[in-house]
């Protein structure tokens, strides 16, 4: 086969350049050679054709859990990047809370080693802001950036203590890293379950109020605002949060944040009928605050999806509720169940796309990802908005079955996913042909 690859007749999208049209796309030697129609640059290269589809940068995913080390038992750097690119995701940034933690340089090199071996993917480490993820103790930002790490956050606990988030903001000012902070107050929290409010009433349930998150994410926006230091939220699930990063963004304060597609599309009601499936930390809120995400994210306040995939084993879902591990594997769902905001006028395409491409991009300062400018990495999604597909967790390639989306019908499929120009993800109707 030549190593020359023109992606024929898709619709091309790229938000990057606002481009929305169809057109063709030439690869060549892992980068994106030539994008236009007419005759292509060179004579001699494969066709996959794409009519009817669309062509977009690879999504790059800002949060997710890939486990190793530690967990392996739940989630492999192989694996999850596996699925990944099953779900188009061509890089993905991985929390530090394994075990042990990426709180060194010697953990980080050992992401970045695996990765280079085995990963389907891109895959960008996260490191640790403290020792352990104990919130006592700064971790040596210089050295684990200096080993790779892409941004800074102590995911699965928040940064309680004020004083080391404001001089880990500072750091990072000095490094350019984001700090990506899980906000929560813990003492508000301590034994919750799900959101404070009628389904806790129901079920008897601890709540875990909308105050514990918001509190934290004042403090973590004043603490911005005072030392100039990137400050990106995690997983946003209030319309209080949302309010204070529009109100913080207009004063300048350097912020963005996320939010992932089962708070977009679940609500607390949903904990009733999937159960611990639905169990994630934030807690799934209530339908007026997915309404105020979903406004947030149109309005630009709210800067990217992240899916914020935490794989577990089954034994960790299948369990009394109040022991279950909080949670949802996401990968391979995120672009079905965004799709359907896509169809519901609830979420413009290109807005969608921005958002797993272009916008995790800038975030990162990352210019030469999220796009489909020549010269760039040739990280491509290919996928049908049309197509209907059964969920089905058995047939994962992540290790972790649990999605309380199991046996729906979602509309919008990856057709293919390119990294560096090499197909790591074909549905079996994709055809490459010899010209």
């Amino acid at each position: 086969m030549s190593d020359i690859l023109l992606i024929r007749g898709g619709r091309v999208i790229d938000p990057s350049q606002e481009i929305d049209k169809t057109a063709d796309l030439m690869i060549k030697d892992g980068k994106i050679l030539w994008l236009g129609d007419g005759a292509p640059p060179e004579e001699k290269y494969a066709i996959l054709n794409a009519d009817g589809l669309i062509v977009c940068p690879g999504f790059i995913d800002l949060h997710c859990h890939l486990r190793q080390p530690g967990y392996e038992d739940k989630e492999t750097i192989a694996t999850g990047s596996l699925a990944a690119a099953r779900g188009g995701f061509t890089t993905i940034c991985c929390m530090p809370n394994t075990n042990p933690p990426l709180d060194s340089e010697a953990m980080i090199s050992y992401v970045r080693t695996i990765a280079a071996r085995e990963a389907s993917a891109r895959v960008l480490p996260i490191g640790c802001v403290t020792r352990e993820r104990k919130g006592q103790e700064l971790v040596d930002m210089g050295e684990l950036e200096m080993a790779g790490a892409i941004a800074f956050s102590d995911d699965g606990s928040p940064v309680s203590n004020s004083e080391i988030m404001r001089r880990a903001l500072e750091y990072s000012r000095d490094f350019n890293r984001p700090i990506i902070d899980h906000c929560e107050n813990l003492l508000m929290t301590q034994g919750g379950q799900v959101d404070e409010g009628v389904v806790s009433l129901k079920t008897g349930l601890r709540g875990m109020p909308v105050a514990a998150e918001e509190e934290m994410v004042k403090r973590d926006l004043d603490l911005a605002k005072e030392t100039g230091g990137h400050i990106h939220i995690a997983h946003v699930s209030t319309a209080g949060s949302a309010e204070l990063i529009r109100e913080a963004k207009e004063q300048g304060v350097p912020v963005t944040a996320e939010v992932t597609p089962h708070h977009l599309t679940l609500t607390d009601r949903d904990v009733l009928k999937y159960g611990a499936l639905a169990k994630v930390n934030p807690p799934l809120r209530t339908k007026q605050d997915t309404i105020a995400l979903l406004r947030a994210l149109n309005d630009g306040v709210i800067d990217i999806v992240a899916t914020d995939h935490a794989p577990h084993t089954a034994a960790e879902k299948n369990c009394d509720f109040s022991q279950a591990a909080f949670g949802i594997s996401g990968f391979e769902t995120a672009l079905g169940s965004l799709v359907g905001l896509v169809f519901k006028s609830d979420l413009t395409l290109n807005n969608l796309i921005a958002a797993l491409t272009y916008g995790p991009a800038h975030v990162l300062g990352y210019e030469k990802l999220g796009t489909l400018e020549v010269g760039a990495p040739a990280d491509i999604c290919i996928f049908d908005l049309h197509k209907e597909w059964v969920v089905d967790p058995a047939q994962f390639a992540s290790k972790g079955k649990n999605t309380p989306l199991a046996g729906q019908t979602l509309k919008g499929k990856v057709m293919a996913t390119l990294y560096l120009g090499m197909p790591v993800y074909a549905d079996k109707s994709m055809k490459i042909e010899v010209k």
